[in-house]
Order: structure tokens, then sequence, then C-alpha cells
């Protein structure tokens, strides 16, 4: 995140009440270079699935992450309840104390909420941010971007392996692929098909589906108030692919032909 959004970020937190002491996302110290284009064919799903586990377990250790009895955590835990898969991938959520204003799944079910950004949702709100989340994992988006993330970002010399078992990454490689993993690029057809998936995870839980616009709506007024247009970074999930008006329009147009009316209120909960 830029630093005028983590600015943004936290005067949004001051003017609600809240004095900002959480840092900034840690990614560690990235490492360039880009993998032998011959190894790809070397990654197994064993071995993607072993990466994956040792990312979010050093992306956990490297940031706060909230206590059980934490609001965040209680919030977020009531909001999840009976949430416990997604396509047989067992979810396991966890809040980040951080600035910055995000979230994002990984394809072993990992969901990570950042404090910041229920600070600006409603709980309808913030569904609709993990249910298009989980769209990613469900349609295997999240399992593309993460071994394409893996193959051109993390490693620089190919993926070695001995006996089938994978290569331990260095603390630099995971901050690298914590950063890939952070800011994976989808497709548009994959974020619109993500949204969708949110609409419909929305319905399916019997919240307003109304919700997945508005959240957008708020991240584009954060950008749009800080100078960021189209070209702001705040979250790859509301990127321009397509670009957030559409996706607004997209989402609000279903209500619409669905009958559904659009909430007075979207405040966030306290």
């Amino acid at each position: 995140m830029k630093k005028k959004i983590m600015k943004a970020a936290m005067l949004l937190l001051m003017s609600a009440g809240v004095t900002p002491v959480m840092a900034q996302f840690n990614l560690g110290k990235a490492v360039s270079g880009a993998v032998k284009a011959g190894k790809a064919a070397t990654l197994t799903d064993a071995q993607m699935a072993q990466y994956v586990k040792e990312s979010i377990d050093w992306m956990d250790k490297n940031n706060k992450v909230c206590e059980d009895n934490d609001p965040y955590t209680v919030r977020l835990k009531k909001l999840t309840q009976g949430l416990t898969e997604v396509e047989g991938i067992p979810l396991n959520f966890k809040v980040y104390y951080v600035i910055d204003v995000n979230a994002f799944a990984c394809p072993d079910g990992s969901v990570r909420v950042f404090s910041s950004l229920m600070d600006i949702m409603t709980d309808d709100e913030l569904l609709g941010v993990i249910g298009h989340e989980l769209g990613h994992v469900a349609l295997k988006h999240s399992k593309k971007a993460f071994r394409t993330a893996l193959l051109t970002s993390a490693l620089k010399d190919g993926v070695a392996s001995a006996g089938g078992k994978a290569a331990a990454l260095t603390e630099s490689q995971l901050g690298s692929l914590g950063e890939a993993v952070l800011n994976s690029s989808f497709s548009q057809k994959q974020e619109s098909e993500a949204d969708d998936y949110g609409y419909d995870f929305l319905k399916k839980n019997g919240k307003n589906p109304w919700a997945i616009a508005l959240s957008f709506e708020k991240l584009q007024k954060l950008e749009q108030e800080n100078g960021g247009g189209k070209a702001g970074k705040l979250s790859k999930m509301f990127s321009s692919h397509p670009d957030t008006a559409k996706r607004i329009k997209k989402m609000s147009d279903r209500a619409k032909a669905d009958g559904i009316e659009r909430p007075a209120n979207n405040m966030p909960a306290k």
C-alpha cells in the first residue's frame, strides 16, 4: 500500500475516534529474480500445498494476529459461524491488526482479514468481501495465482526437491511470496466470477446482496478521496480488472433485477 493510502486509512480511523497503533502489514524483505522456465513442471500439488502452509505460517508469525478474545476476532467468528469449508476445502479465519485496508484467502482455505478493513465495513459488507475472496478459492483462481507467484516471485533458481519433498524457503523468499499472494493479479473474468460468487454467497447466507456493491463503493470513495483513482492500489481485490465503477454497477443491477432494496444504513458495526 502506498504511503498516502496508509495515511488516509489512519486519518479515517482517527476521525472515528480510534487511535491507530497497529503497524503496516509486514512482508519482510522481498527477493528479485524469476524461476527458470523448465522448472515449472517440477512443482507438484503436494509441494505447492507445503509452500502455501509455509507462506501463511510465516505471515501469521510476522504480523500481529488478534487474540481469540479480541473484539475484532470475536466479531469475525460471529460473522463466519458455521462457515467451515468451501468446495471441500476447510476454512480458517484470522484478523491481522494492521493499518492496511485489505483481505485475502489462500488456496488452503486460510482467510486473513485486516482490522482496518473491518473498521469501515458493516457486517454484511464484510461478508461480501469474504465471499468474494472465497470465490477465488472455490473457483481455483487462488491456486493458479499462488502457483504463478511461487514460480515467478519467490524462487529465483527454481523449485529444488529431494525425494518429493519441497525445499524450504528462505525468509526473504517467504516475504516475496507473501507480497505476491497479497497482490495477486486476477483476470477481468476471474474478478467478475468472484464478484458473482460473493453476491450469491450473501444471498445463500440470508444477507442482502447489495452489501457487496456497497463495500466496493466504500473502497472506491477511500481511493478517490486520496487521489488514487484507477491507479490507486488500495487493494488488488478491488482493482481495475474490471474497474470498480463497472463492478459496482454490475452488482447493483443484479440486486435491482432480483427486486432487492438497497439498505438505507450502511454504517460500520461498533
